[in-house]
């Protein structure tokens, strides 16, 4: 890890990224290790080591919508076994079927990362084994995998800085938040226990996304958020 650390620091392009991710996989001997991100402003940044014939399928069919671990980790906030996740509806056992089929693996685990200006961003790791060996790899390793996640979340962010229009007001990381559990369906009260915050400070959040989104209303905002691509649901 201190070498994947060090030389992610010399990383200054996505190809420098997308060399130091597969030699980390290898040495982890997992099957795979996927670094996804998106902006306040909705644009998506991604390091894989998928195939692209499932990369291309999972963006065609527009599987994020109904894919368990981003569904699920949009509304955790620490690392998540996918085994904790809801796969029973038919959807779900579908997805994970063809993700199994395309090389994906089993067993997973993922790092939801909420970053400055609405970023949200997942990083995973996946392989093809059964319960007990992944239980033993998650328990040794779950410091090193968090530990990396943070790190390359900081590279990827600091090689794609510049992209963002100037002038915008991004959301900060709460208010992308308090806007996700909103759109899930959760009310003020529900939404404000689940962040461990007063209702009133929710109140604060929701009226400042609301003015940085030029939005009329809580509703207005939150559509305004999901159509931007700030909400993934």
């Amino acid at each position: 890890m201190r070498r994947f650390v060090g030389e992610l620091q010399q990383a200054t392009t996505r190809d420098d990224l997308q060399r130091h991710v597969g030699w980390l996989r290898d040495q982890l001997d997992i099957d795979h290790l996927v670094y996804h991100s998106v902006s306040g402003a909705g644009q998506q940044y991604g390091i894989l080591t998928y195939s692209e014939d499932w990369v291309q399928h999972y963006i065609d069919e527009g599987y994020a919508r109904i894919d368990p671990v981003v569904q699920g980790c949009l509304r955790r906030f620490r690392p998540t076994d996918w085994k904790e996740l809801d796969w029973s509806g038919r959807q779900a056992r579908g997805f994970l079927g063809e993700a199994m089929a395309a090389g994906v693996g089993n067993q997973g685990f993922s790092v939801p990362i909420r970053g400055p200006g609405g970023q949200f961003a997942l990083f995973t790791i996946s392989s093809r084994t059964h319960d007990a060996q992944w239980d033993k790899f998650v328990n040794g390793a779950s410091n090193e995998v968090l530990l990396a996640a943070h790190f390359l979340n900081q590279k990827a962010q600091e090689i794609v800085q510049g992209d963002q229009p100037a002038g915008e007001q991004p959301l900060s990381a709460r208010e992308i938040d308090v806007l996700t559990l909103l759109a899930l369906g959760m009310n003020r009260a529900q939404a404000a226990d689940s962040l461990e915050i007063s209702e009133h400070t929710l109140r604060s959040y929701v009226e400042s996304a609301r003015v940085k989104l030029g939005a009329i209303n809580t509703t207005h905002a939150v559509a305004r958020a999901v159509s931007g691509g700030l909400v993934l649901l």
